[in-house]
């Protein structure tokens, strides 16, 4: 036979919705590429960093707003002109130069004996190291001074500090997506906790939960994140915890009609007549059923508190220096447009993909758990 036969006896095997909702996200193209995409960028800011040449703080002197560029520095036409300034700077004359590959040999005379730690000076600038004196005469006012040309990439330019932008853009990545992430958790658990307990109590306690809501709302943001400024001073943990404690208010409307509907069902009712006490219907059938909304919104809210973070950043009230994130090298780029553009360009490109991945991952799982479409 060339058909498989099917045995009666055998019952077939039931498919989840959640498995009708994961072939649904998986067919969703958008949704695929948005989430190698996000992926991508969190290894990237994970990884990034550790892999790096530079640390995200080194400030390169030499090296100021220097262009994005493959081919690394320093350029053929500024060996020559550094090491002069930077023998001048140590009192040397120099009689001669010569380049031999990666290497720069120049013969220096001085007035004075010459101090073997003149080196120092040449090992400090960015373009040299190794520096070294051979050949010294016998009065120690003439020598040859030799040092090997330090080679850097800086693939994606350097700051108005001199700093390696591919390297603040892959830390900033993480600052960005772990304030993201943890005020998401925040928003997401007094929210869900909160929207449950109103709509599951109903009456008066409902209407008191929602008033304080109302109230809260009421609150300039903004406000609410210079007092906290003022009264805890600038860091890290105040960023996520003054933005998640404002976003968890559109959580808890959110759950709360979805608990209105939810405690109207049959296996709620169920529970309440076998006695389960109110705190374990909330937690174990109530807030459960709001997962996919839940889900879904947390996508959403996840750009939405990166764009607040770079927002409060870019007025000053976020991560200070020497740490960073994506607001505050957008809004140093800004500053810098015009000389500088590459310095606004990359943090640009990371934060928009981050953005329109994660908003088409909503849409992928907004579609994928409606239950209206099934």
């Amino acid at each position: 036979m060339t058909m498989t036969e099917i045995n009666p006896d055998v019952p077939a095997k039931g498919r989840s919705l959640w498995d009708d909702a994961r072939d649904r996200l998986l067919a969703n193209r958008a949704a695929v590429a948005s989430m190698i995409v996000l992926t991508s960028i969190t290894l990237i800011s994970i990884l990034g960093p550790i892999l790096s040449p530079h640390h995200f703080d080194t400030v390169y002197r030499d090296y100021v707003k220097v262009p994005a560029s493959l081919e690394a520095y320093p350029r053929a036409d500024q060996v020559e002109p550094k090491l002069l300034s930077v023998l001048k700077r140590a009192r040397l004359t120099v009689d001669s130069y010569e380049r031999n590959g990666d290497t720069v040999v120049a013969k220096v005379t001085s007035k004075r004996e010459i101090d073997p730690r003149s080196t120092r000076y040449v090992d400090r600038s960015d373009l040299f190291k190794d520096a070294e004196l051979t050949d010294m005469s016998a009065d120690k006012k003439s020598a040859t001074m030799r040092a090997d040309i330090n080679y850097l990439h800086f693939y994606f330019g350097t700051d108005a500090n001199g700093r390696d932008m591919m390297t603040r853009t892959f830390i900033a990545g993480r600052v960005s997506l772990t304030i993201g992430l943890l005020a998401t958790i925040v928003a997401i658990s007094i929210g869900v906790l909160y929207g449950a307990t109103s709509g599951y109590l109903g009456g008066r306690t409902d209407q008191m939960m929602m008033r304080v809501v109302d109230i809260l709302y009421s609150l300039p943001f903004i406000f609410f994140v210079i007092m906290l400024v003022v009264f805890f001073g600038r860091n890290f943990i105040l960023m996520f915890i003054a933005v998640g404690a404002v976003e968890w208010l559109d959580m808890a409307r959110i759950v709360r009609g979805q608990t209105l509907t939810i405690k109207r069902q049959e296996y709620v009712q169920a529970a309440e007549a076998m006695g389960v006490a109110d705190g374990g219907i909330v937690r174990r059938h109530i807030i459960p059923n709001t997962l996919g909304p839940v889900v879904v919104y947390m996508t959403l809210l996840v750009p939405k508190v990166i764009l607040l973070e770079s927002f409060l950043s870019f007025l000053g009230l976020g991560i200070q220096e020497p740490m960073t994130s994506w607001g505050v090298l957008i809004s140093e780029g800004a500053r810098n447009l015009q000389g500088a553009a590459w310095m606004l360009i990359f943090p640009s490109i990371f934060l928009t993909s981050t953005l329109f991945a994660l908003n088409f991952i909503g849409d992928g799982l907004r579609d994928a758990l409606d239950p209206k479409d099934r």
